[in-house]
């Protein structure tokens, strides 16, 4: 670039600036930076850093019999398919009695209702047992 023939070039251009878009246009951006702004900014640096390695880890794909899957999959234990039965759910009502007696809102009607003690000292029907219509014999 040819040098600036007028030594007040500058000052012109920062005075044009400031006049179309502000003083604050032509301040130094260190000029109202603190130590207590620093340090608020390297709070957020690593809050956003934490936030992306989060991510990052949820969206982390792992190699499982030769299928790319998901990490954030893979971290779900969840059993759907009730022990007893064999009857697989998605309804959320199951979900409370497999949690509390490892089997489904029908089987806990059916096997597991006013006799939990029996339930949770191990009982469980036999494979002839079971009924697959629902009625009780």
């Amino acid at each position: 670039m040819a040098a600036v023939k007028d030594p007040n070039y500058i000052a012109k251009l920062e005075k044009a600036i400031a006049e179309k878009y502000g003083t604050e246009a032509i301040q130094n951006p260190g000029g109202n930076w603190t130590p207590e702004k620093e340090a608020d900014f390297v709070d957020q640096l690593r809050t956003a850093n934490l936030k992306i390695k989060e991510l990052q880890r949820k969206i982390e794909k792992i190699e499982v019999n030769g299928v790319l899957v998901s990490q954030k999959l893979l971290i779900r234990e969840t059993n759907r398919s009730c022990p007893v039965c064999n009857k697989y759910s998605f309804e959320s009502k199951d979900d409370v009695y497999m949690n509390k007696f490892d089997c489904c809102f029908t089987c806990y009607i059916q096997y597991v209702e006013d006799r939990e003690k029996r339930w949770a000292n191990g009982w469980r029907p036999k494979s002839g047992d079971k009924q697959t219509n629902g009625n009780d014999t």
